[in-house]
């Protein structure tokens, strides 16, 4: 099986993982020569997929699937557009994502649906979140506290309508996989999402172990949006538990960073292998039921000559060319720019055990024996969940 990613950074990252777990060759393609996903193919061409060149049409070909794991539309669109013509599986549904990529698109399908959201601004009060409508995960994202911050960011920025503004939510967060053809969806497994200081997923926790009506409305929610665009793919959602109600901060339907590494590594369950269904052979995938849910910790960290700290991912965006390792200073694996001839190092760190109790236990002692081994002063862990 040979796949094409077209994208190098956090998306491509995850895909060329995904690929490798599941025995494909990866073939990536980015306009950087140095993007960190490079080190995780089997081989590299330096391309931009927005000129339309007989060398991409005649790579593509050979290709089993092609993997768009970027989020620049003038390439998405190249990308769609070339799909159509020559016929080559694009795991890519355009119409879902034109409106999971826009926050308010989003906001406004959940209140045609009437589903639990953050309420908008100024139908709440403080703290608010302040979003790029046009941007995904953490990108931008502020937290304004009070009325008169909330005045002087906009006199001191270019502040449009293109902005979202809704209430700041307390609580625990939760991401959910949903797949599906014509209809047929299956979500997958829940995990537990943990954020940095600027509100960047710093580590994924799995299985969530949700109660069981939480596990019953997420299932209706996320199914309710799937079906409400039309999903041909996969599509992620991501809730928050505030006064024990979920409310949706966020979709996308594309594949996400993060999530489905962890939910592979705790159910067996390859996201990439269902997308190829889809898209490749047309049929809703065979998904068996999760017998069992092995406990999985996945998390980022940077080391720098006196600290490490653990931090969102993107600090693994800007990372040179990471290498696949096991037995990482303890951890299972790791995919990391680790280099003997650089004080300062990034590294997503990917942690399993029989409890989560020993997962938790071995998270410890990989922080401590990387910061023994480098004689760092400190480990910083802002808005520590373990």
């Amino acid at each position: 099986m040979r796949v094409a990613v077209v994208g190098g950074k956090l998306q491509g990252v995850e895909a060329a993982y995904l690929a490798h777990q599941a025995g494909w060759q990866v073939l990536l393609i980015d306009r950087d020569p140095d993007v960190p996903a490079r080190g995780l193919a089997h081989s590299f061409i330096q391309s931009d997929v927005t000129q339309d060149t007989p060398d991409i049409s005649d790579i593509f070909k050979d290709m089993d699937l092609i993997i768009p794991a970027l989020e620049n539309q003038k390439a998405l669109e190249s990308l769609k557009d070339l799909s159509k013509r020559k016929r080559f599986p694009l795991a890519f549904d355009d119409a879902a994502y034109a409106v999971t990529s826009s926050k308010q698109k989003s906001d406004s399908l959940f209140r045609e649906l009437g589903l639990p959201a953050p309420r908008p601004w100024p139908d709440c009060g403080f703290p608010v979140i302040l979003k790029p409508s046009e941007s995904s995960g953490s990108q931008g994202v502020i937290k304004i506290y009070d009325r008169e911050d909330l005045i002087s960011f906009r006199r001191g920025n270019t502040f449009s309508n293109d902005w979202i503004t809704q209430e700041f939510l307390e609580g625990p967060s939760y991401s959910l996989e949903i797949v599906g053809i014509d209809g047929n969806y299956r979500s997958l497994q829940s995990t537990i999402i943990e954020v940095d200081r600027s509100f960047d997923c710093k580590r994924v926790i799995a299985p969530a172990d949700l109660p069981e009506t939480f596990v019953n409305r997420f299932d209706e929610i996320t199914v309710a949006v799937a079906e409400a665009i039309h999903l041909t793919g996969i599509m992620d959602i991501e809730v928050i538990c505030h006064n024990n109600e979920l409310k949706i901060l966020e979709i996308d339907a594309r594949l996400p960073s993060q999530t489905p590494t962890a939910v592979l590594k705790s159910t067996g369950i390859n996201m990439l292998e269902l997308l190829y269904d889809i898209f490749n052979r047309g049929i809703m995938p065979d998904i068996s039921l999760i017998m069992e849910e092995k406990p999985v910790i996945y998390e980022h960290i940077k080391v720098n000559p006196d600290t490490l700290e653990l931090s969102g991912e993107h600090i693994m965006a800007e990372a040179r060319p990471l290498r696949y390792q096991k037995n990482f200073f303890g951890a299972d694996e790791a995919l990391t720019d680790f280099d003997s001839d650089h004080p300062s190092w990034v590294a997503t760190l990917i942690l399993t055990g029989k409890t989560k109790t020993e997962v938790v236990q071995k998270h410890h002692r990989v922080m401590e024996t990387i910061r023994q081994i480098f004689g760092l002063r400190e480990c910083s862990d802002p808005h520590p969940g373990l």
